[in-house]
């Protein structure tokens, strides 16, 4: 079992201890499922009423001044801190050995670097470049001239089509699609006529894309995903987009054709975009947004069609009301109904 103490732990992260330093720590857990002797972090103003509720023997917290009845270490990111430390208590799980497995079928002319692992049942077509110390597990493709970056870890049934290109250090989750076709076709005499998809997918350094994701080729040039972007499960990107860097992309977003996502742009889940606008810099899209146009740097925006946040909120007020005003209306229209009787009783009796 491996335990640390809690002055160990804050020289890795670079924080200072509040309490006894000499605290042992066996293991890591959320802030409400912790027990004695683990510890958890606290990185959410709605959590700090768990400070005097938890049952852990250590909490990682930011730099504030706060009363708390246990031991903390304070850093400046209490999030990516406790991530260092989960690693400390949970070392990474089995990682393959470098080598080709003896079912894998690697073709003439493809190159796998220096201890690269390819698993079982992989398929590595001709002119394919899997870089030193990368991984393709289990039922990998890999498909003609395409390139695999250094360090990257491909997990099972994973599949990267022809000519596409991912960057060094990418995770890449069961079930992904780089390269499909994109949803192109032109009507003519009755009928739809497909479109060739003939561009690729290029991926930047540090990108990690979730379980059963696909990101389409671009029908000509490339379909582009910048560095450090993270995208979740079950995100459908079109052909020809271009995502920024560092973006954030949640589960089940749908992002049409030529759509571009400039640097550090967040979009909520289920959210879906139109194809051939521009989301600008920072902006944030909030879940199951209906986006039909191009959002402003910095910008904030929800619903459908998505609009200002602030206005959003103003509008589901207003949707609330609704049944109150409801009946409202109906109370006056029977109140006006009553009075233009009385009226028109009123001018039978002066006849």
């Amino acid at each position: 079992m491996v335990t640390r103490t809690l002055r160990e732990l804050a020289g890795l992260l670079g924080g200072e201890t509040v309490g006894d330093p000499d605290t042992v720590i066996r293991g890591v857990a959320g802030i409400r499922e912790a027990q004695p002797g683990d510890i958890t972090f606290l990185a959410n103003a709605r959590y700090e009423p768990y400070l005097t509720e938890t049952q852990a023997s250590a909490v990682i917290c930011s730099r504030e001044s706060r009363a708390a009845p246990l031991p903390l270490i304070q850093v400046d990111n209490p999030y990516l801190a406790f991530q260092r430390v989960v690693l400390v208590f949970r070392p990474e799980t089995h990682r393959p050995g470098p080598g080709v497995h003896p079912t894998a079928v690697v073709a003439p002319g493809a190159t796998i670097g220096q201890g690269a692992s390819v698993g079982p049942y992989c398929v590595i077509e001709p002119g394919a470049r899997i870089g030193d110390r990368a991984v393709v597990m289990a039922g990998g493709y890999v498909g003609a001239d395409s390139s695999v970056g250094e360090d990257v870890t491909i997990y099972p049934h994973v599949t990267i089509r022809d000519g596409c290109r991912l960057g060094d250090g990418c995770i890449v989750h069961p079930g992904v699609v780089i390269g499909s076709d994109g949803f192109g076709f032109a009507f003519d005499a009755g009928r739809y006529h497909k479109v060739p998809q003939v561009g690729n997918v290029i991926i930047g350094r540090d990108v990690e894309i979730g379980a059963n994701t696909t990101i389409d080729r671009a029908t000509t040039d490339s379909t582009r995903i910048g560095d450090g972007t993270k995208i979740d499960n079950l995100v459908q990107i079109g052909h020809n987009v271009v995502i920024g860097r560092h973006c954030i992309v949640v589960a089940q977003v749908g992002i049409s054709g030529s759509t571009r996502l400039e640097d550090y742009v967040t979009i909520g889940g289920q959210a879906g975009l139109v194809g051939h606008i521009t989301i600008g810099r920072r902006a944030t899209i909030g879940a199951k947004s209906g986006v039909n146009k191009s959002v402003a740097e910095e910008a904030v925006v929800t619903g459908y069609p998505a609009m200002p946040h602030s206005l959003f909120k103003r509008v589901v007020a207003f949707i609330q009301r609704l049944p109150d005003l409801f009946q409202r209306t109906k109370e006056l229209e029977r109140r006006v109904a009553e009075l233009e009787r009385q009226h028109a009783g009123s001018r039978e009796a002066v006849r």
